[in-house]
């Protein structure tokens, strides 16, 4: 080939640029195409709290966090592992720990660092960025972009999509992608909220005091529609629609799915992880003398402030009173959800291209040359490093099948 093969990347997120990353280094001249102001808005966003990459489990515990897409995605991960992710980001100058909880951050925490030094070596490397050109489909064989110089017309050699999903559409995955590929045949399943809140029915007093507390050291148990229970450690918040946080995003989507079955889901909260049923009950009998009832369960069960209204939400006075009743409640307290937060509120999410519509080397079946990457497919997974992994994971999949491609031409 006298020259080198055109590579059009639209979608500046970490796929894309992990895709032009490895194009780049096969040899192709490669334009990232985004329709924001800047690279990597959402990543950034996701980073303010503390960037969280990746997390050091175990391969199969890892890859089981992935549910029904584990095997879709195994051999993706398995070649761009949480390990090799760190040399990669080592390579990059970020130096990474592993916290308490197995989840891999940077050293300072964010991803503004690590998102420069990226962009610093694609530059490099020769690959060139087209900034607020939102991608609208085709025109004969042709990419259409809008630009702020009116509507551009852009040939290329391959094309990587990696436009994100729905979720947080103000960052620029506005879900919009779906259109020109519907039009084309390209199976696109629903998208659905994931990493997300769900609602319940709380009492005006309970919402208007209680809105915005955290809920630490409990433990949520799930029983989904396969019959299955899922129990997890950790913390998450209430707020005024009911529940959100850390703890209920890990189990969203068996959530989702029993609401969409049975129109709501029954979660247990155990307030008291630390104690069993017999334990919490003989603490709650003991004698509480010219102690008032909430103070005998604050200073002998820990049960106060947000956790001892919540029991009061849910129990009467007479189940607070009686010892027995009051120990199985704190152990396992229903709380009825009805419906999940809106798609646009949601972290990430569900729903996407059908895997059955793409090649080992993440290239449309209907469209030869046309690749696509990242929460455009139809996966999902918990926050702790699962969701940048695998975006990262499928940008290089696509990157390389890309690459081997435009090679076999």
């Amino acid at each position: 080939m006298d020259s080198s093969p055109t590579v059009a990347i639209v979608g500046a997120g970490p796929a894309g640029l992990m895709a032009a990353e490895v194009l780049a280094q096969a040899g192709a001249a490669v334009t990232v195409y985004d329709a924001m102001p800047s690279a990597g808005r959402k990543f950034l966003m996701a980073g303010k709290g503390g960037l969280n990459i990746t997390h050091v489990e175990g391969f199969e515990s890892f890859l089981s966090r992935y549910g029904a897409r584990s095997h879709a995605l195994a051999g993706f991960i398995h070649d761009f592992s949480p390990e090799i992710l760190r040399h990669w980001a080592a390579e990059l100058g970020i130096a990474t720990f592993v916290g308490s909880s197995g989840r891999v951050f940077p050293n300072e925490m964010k991803a503004a660092p690590l998102l420069r030094a990226w962009l610093h070596r694609l530059r490099g490397s020769g690959v060139k960025f087209r900034m607020r050109h939102r991608w609208l489909g085709w025109t004969d064989q042709r990419l259409r972009f809008a630009s702020p110089d009116g509507e551009k017309l852009i040939e290329t050699d391959a094309l990587v999509l990696a436009l994100g999903g729905a979720s947080w559409p103000q960052l620029g995955s506005d879900g919009a992608w779906t259109q020109p590929l519907a039009e084309r045949g390209v199976t696109i399943s629903p998208w659905q909220p994931a990493n997300c809140g769900f609602e319940t029915g709380w009492s005006d007093y309970f919402r208007e005091r209680f809105a915005g507390e955290p809920l630490k050291s409990v433990a949520l148990t799930f029983v989904g529609n396969d019959g299955l229970e899922c129990r997890r450690l950790g913390e998450m918040m209430i707020a005024d629609y009911g529940l959100e946080g850390g703890l209920i995003y890990t189990l969203s989507a068996p959530i989702r799915q029993q609401i969409a079955a049975n129109a709501a889901a029954v979660v247990h909260l155990d307030l008291l992880p630390g104690l069993t049923v017999e334990e919490a009950g003989q603490r709650a009998g003991q004698a509480r003398g010219k102690m008032s009832l909430s103070n005998h369960l604050r200073k002998r069960l820990g049960l106060g402030g947000v956790k001892m209204a919540l029991l009061r939400e849910v129990l009467s006075a007479a189940e607070i009173n009686d010892p027995h009743r009051l120990a199985i409640a704190a152990k396992a307290l229903p709380i009825r959800l009805s419906v999940a937060r809106p798609l646009a509120e949601a972290i990430s999410s569900a729903g996407g291209i059908d895997f059955a519509e793409l090649d080992q080397g993440l290239m449309l079946r209907r469209l030869p040359g046309v690749f696509a990457a990242g929460e455009m497919l139809d996966w999902e997974a918990p926050t702790g490093g699962y969701l940048l992994t695998a975006c990262l994971a499928t940008g290089r999949a696509a990157g390389l099948g890309a690459a081997t491609w435009l090679q076999a031409r």
